[in-house]
């Protein structure tokens, strides 16, 4: 899917974008392949405040340079695209785990971190503390349902190929304070 694309997706879903800078360009390719892509990975950002939230995730910070993700959901509901391309979200993780979404099967206990999912998956970080106290919108998880659904249509995946961090890499939480069961439900609902 070409950077146009994802954006058209996005759209035709009926989020609301904000394109950050030169975002269709931004990203770590020179440091490994992006692709062959097979899912869709949802993160918390452990940050407050969305415009700090977009900056942190466009630029990074010390030891992790940015773009950290395709996209940050803020809490009221926007998609903020910040690069595309090779992104510091995923890290390495388990290759049962990808092996699974490829397969679209259910998920097995990551439990160990050999495989390089920044090449494979596309990221979504989303404004949440990760506390399990800071609430989620309604807006917000809408939004994070809709962006999952937007890439898997234009792929004809389902819902299978969106897992959260917290089952690509053993130690991760992300996200926390609902489940990705729950939201490939609503995943699945809006694929049909």
């Amino acid at each position: 899917m070409s950077a146009s694309s994802f954006l058209k997706a996005l759209k035709a879903e009926g989020l609301t974008v904000v394109q950050v800078g030169d975002w269709r360009d931004h990203n770590r390719d020179h440091k490994g392949p992006w692709g062959p892509v097979h899912g869709v990975m949802i993160h918390h950002t452990a940050t407050r405040g969305s415009a700090r939230t977009v900056e942190i995730c466009r630029e990074g910070y010390e030891g992790l340079p940015g773009p950290l993700c395709h996209g940050v959901i803020t809490k009221d509901g926007r998609v903020h695209l910040v690069g595309y391309g090779r992104a510091n979200h995923a890290g390495p993780g388990d290759d049962d785990v990808l092996r699974a979404v490829i397969a679209e099967k259910g998920l097995p206990r990551d439990n160990e971190a050999n495989t390089d999912g920044n090449r494979h998956f596309y990221g979504f970080e989303c404004e949440n503390l990760g506390d399990g106290d800071d609430p989620w919108p309604a807006a917000q998880l809408e939004a994070i349902e809709r962006a999952a659904a937007a890439v898997c249509r234009h792929h004809g995946w389902n819902e299978r190929s969106v897992i959260g961090h917290l089952e690509w890499q053993p130690g991760k939480v992300d996200p926390r304070g609902f489940t990705m069961a729950s939201m490939r439900e609503r995943i699945r609902d809006r694929l049909k």
